[in-house]
């Protein structure tokens, strides 16, 4: 991933790391996990290249059209805050 600036804090310290993204359109959803990132070692701020959102999308609506398979399904409880 390439070194930015912090669009946030203006800061250019940042550290390549890799989270759980999830992905969500029209009430679909999609756990990315192992995605790249780089966070703002100030503020933590986080940051996407756009060629990996780009390739979360596509595979996303792929699934969605069953030209692909996800890897896996996890069922997820659901608990209203208030």
């Amino acid at each position: 991933m390439r070194k930015i600036q912090c669009n946030f804090c203006g800061s250019d310290r940042y550290e390549e790391r890799r989270i759980d993204y999830l992905y969500s359109h029209q009430g679909n959803y999609l756990l990315v996990p192992n995605t790249p990132v780089e966070v703002c070692l100030n503020c933590g701020m986080i940051y996407f290249d756009a060629p990996i959102l780009k390739e979360i999308e596509r595979r996303f609506f792929a699934i969605q059209q069953n030209s692909e398979q996800p890897d896996d399904y996890i069922q997820m409880p659901i608990a209203a805050y208030a």
